[in-house]
């Protein structure tokens, strides 16, 4: 089910400073409340300005969000294998990883695992791994059922410069999601042993 029709859907964006994580995470807030949701944004992050640990959970609800804290996400976009680690256990539906970033995933639910080469693809497309977000942004668009043409809006609101280059990322994230299951894992992708 989409957070277009859930009456609360939690998602939790989590990953290294200078990623983009409480930006992707602003964007979507905004683009929900466009959509006529409700939304609340909690982020926390470590001392370090780059390089540090960074957190965005969002609550997106048609009615009054009683409680903002993202308990059992129904997306979690992890953009650091640290991240991946600390919050696998507080996801419920699908997880959304960076491989490049997230080397080994837990072997249960493969089902769950959407992988997203948004670093790579920033790379090649790009030149530039600053743009990796908006790609995940993309993907995370199709899976959460928010309109994407109210996505490209907000972001063009929040996002005050590099808008083209913005705009092509978010599609390249978007069409890379096509299908109902979106990328699968890829075959490659080391199973990391679940925690004790």
């Amino acid at each position: 089910m989409t957070a277009a029709a859930k009456p609360r859907t939690e998602i939790l964006i989590s990953g290294f400073g200078g990623q983009g994580v409480v930006r992707m995470g602003q964007i979507l807030g905004l683009c929900a409340i466009k959509q006529g949701h409700r939304v609340t944004m909690l982020k926390s992050h470590g001392t370090e300005t780059r390089g540090g640990y960074v957190r965005a959970q969002l609550v997106i609800s048609p009615d009054y969000v009683d409680s903002p804290v993202v308990e059992n996400a129904d997306v979690f976009v992890a953009f650091s294998a640290p991240a991946y680690k600390k919050f696998f256990d507080h996801c419920r539906g699908k997880i959304l990883y960076d491989p490049e970033m997230v080397e080994e995933v837990r072997a249960e639910a493969p089902e769950r695992h959407v992988a997203v080469p948004a670093t790579q693809l920033a790379k090649e497309r790009f030149n530039n791994v600053l743009f990796a977000n908006m790609i995940m942004l993309g993907a995370l668009t199709r899976l959460s059922g928010l309109d994407y043409e109210a996505m490209k809006k907000a972001m063009l609101e929040v996002i005050p410069r590099f808008h083209e280059q913005n705009l092509a990322a978010l599609d390249v994230g978007f069409r890379l999601s096509e299908g109902p299951d979106m990328a699968p894992t890829p075959p490659t992708a080391r199973a990391a042993p679940a925690e004790p």
